[in-house]
């Protein structure tokens, strides 16, 4: 079983920038496919970007239009989302998510593990 842990949420500029990290601890992450998920107040959490661990296959959210990118280190275990132009729709809370099955689907519900999660806020 795996463990995620999120870091690089913060309080940001409109236009500015964060990189967000996932490190992962009991497992490999090469056993699992990888996912961004976000969750702002009141609405319900969704799909931001994924990554395939084994072929290295990406996949985005409609509302990303560039300015994010999924990456992974697999010799430091780690999964990360880097956010440029920041909006303030981006204020979320972002939760890395691992998939045993190996699927990079955009549902949540295909994810088994999840990370606590870290708050990002975008101030205008």
């Amino acid at each position: 079983q795996v463990q995620l842990v999120e870091s690089g949420g913060g309080l940001v500029q409109a236009g500015g920038s964060l990189r967000l990290s996932c490190a992962a601890s009991g497992r490999t992450l090469s056993y699992y496919d990888m996912g961004w998920f976000r969750q702002a107040p009141g609405k319900e959490r969704e799909f931001v970007a994924a990554i395939s661990l084994s072929s290295g296959r990406t996949a985005y959210a409609d509302f990303v239009k560039g300015r994010l990118t999924i990456s992974r280190d697999n010799a430091k275990n780690s999964v990360y989302l880097q956010i440029n132009s920041l909006k303030s729709e981006d204020t979320a809370v972002y939760y890395c998510a691992a998939d045993k099955d190996r699927r990079a689907t955009p549902f949540w519900y295909d994810y088994e593990y999840w990370g606590q999660g870290t708050q990002v806020t975008v101030s205008s």
